[in-house]
């Protein structure tokens, strides 16, 4: 038996004791639960009441940063960055898209507010960045034009 085959046993072993003795939740190693409502809604507004929020306001502190053009739909590449204090939380959406939320992010304390993924983009849309910063929900929008659509085109 080779080193790393024997610590991935080993880890996996950890692992599991750890889950049946209570001191490890599913969560707490394979991330936040998966909310239905959010990623199931349709708009902006729809999105921002099923995390609990009422009202947002655009913000020039957040920066997306994605090609003005997408030759693919399939595959957009999408970073949002701020400068705002105190971020806890950041996603992606997809105005035009069949559900609009395409990323969440939460952010720990102390964690610099600048993420980066891919998204899928049926056509050209507005691409939402939304930020929650001290509390307060803020968004900012930039719009890609797609060539080639990625949701079944």
């Amino acid at each position: 038996m080779d080193k790393k085959r024997r610590d991935m046993i080993r880890i996996g072993s950890a692992l599991s004791m750890a889950f049946a003795a209570g001191i490890l939740k599913v969560g707490d190693v394979f991330g936040a639960e998966w909310s239905a409502k959010v990623f199931d809604a349709k708009s902006l507004d729809a999105v921002l009441k099923a995390l609990g929020g009422d009202k947002f306001a655009v913000s020039p502190d957040i920066t997306i940063t994605a090609p003005e053009i997408a030759e693919n739909g399939a595959v957009v590449p999408v970073a949002i960055s701020t400068t705002l204090p105190k971020t806890e939380y950041m996603a992606i959406l997809v105005e035009k898209n069949p559900s609009a939320m395409s990323a969440s992010f939460t952010i720990p304390p102390g964690t610099e507010p600048n993420i980066s993924t891919r998204v899928k983009m049926g056509t050209t849309s507005n691409v939402i960045a939304l930020v929650k910063s001290d509390g307060k929900w803020l968004i900012a929008t930039k719009e890609i034009k797609v060539t080639l659509g990625g949701c079944g085109g």
